[in-house]
């Protein structure tokens, strides 16, 4: 169920975005066109639905719903940000916590809520752990965006920059060069020598290596809602060990 909200979002996002690939492959609407990529990703909510139904556990069907509520929460967020002048850090995790850690936080929650007599102290543990894995995973693919390749990511490096999107790296350094560096996010790195110079920012205020430890800081937080509330086990070794690879992955 949850791969099929995150694919159906995949698909829509694309379409938004005017993406031309996506892991590698050229984007669905780029090899079917905007309205079969739309309707593809309609068919898979509806499907997602159908399954979600057939679990017959309200508290479930509530979470899964919040996330798709939150993926369109998240998409205005950033569409409202490219229209209405430059990014902040707050809004910015708030934005990310719709797009992607919302889906992670639920999903791991209603997992939970899924096992017999599990405690709400367990169920809230698997929400905060999933959270701080999307919040984690997702300033680790901001990172990725200026370090990465067409191979390693599956989509152009500088992907966002080039969109005009203000991600983490690009938000610390204008903590220290916003005098340059907030005109040129104004305008979404349009203007002829903007990207340059948010990278020569970037490079200055070490934005990049300033995500991947706020990134770092996130996981040990998921690690931390799994040792308050589970038992040492080899499940929970296995989730602490997945925290550590979000934050190591090179792709």
């Amino acid at each position: 169920i949850t791969e099929m909200i995150h694919t159906a979002s995949l698909f829509h996002d694309d379409v938004i975005d005017n993406a031309d690939t996506r892991r590698g492959q050229p984007a669905a609407h780029r090899a079917f066109g905007n309205k079969m990529a739309i309707l593809a990703g309609d068919y898979l909510l509806a499907r997602a639905s159908i399954c979600l139904a057939r679990l017959r556990n309200v508290d479930v069907v509530e979470c899964m719903s919040t996330v798709i509520e939150h993926l369109v929460r998240g998409e205005v967020l950033q569409i409202k940000d490219n229209r209405t002048g430059v990014a902040d850090m707050e809004g910015y995790l708030r934005k990310n916590f719709y797009k992607t850690a919302s889906l992670m936080a639920n999903s791991c929650k209603s997992a939970a809520l899924l096992g017999d007599n599990v405690s709400p102290e367990v169920a809230d543990a698997a929400y905060r752990y999933g959270k701080h894995i999307g919040v984690a995973f997702q300033l680790i693919d901001d990172a990725l965006d200026f370090e990465g390749s067409v191979v390693s990511l599956g989509k152009p490096a500088l992907a966002d920059l080039n969109a005009g999107l203000s991600t983490a790296p690009v938000l610390f350094a204008a903590e220290s060069h916003g005098q340059e560096l907030i005109p040129a996010m104004a305008r979404k790195f349009k203007q002829d020598g903007d990207i340059e110079l948010a990278l020569r920012c970037i490079s200055e205020a070490d934005g990049v290596q300033r995500t991947k430890k706020l990134a770092a800081i996130h996981a040990e937080q998921a690690m931390d809602a799994l040792v308050t509330a589970l038992e040492p086990s080899p499940y929970r070794d296995s989730l602490m060990h997945l925290a550590c690879r979000v934050v190591d992955r090179s792709r």
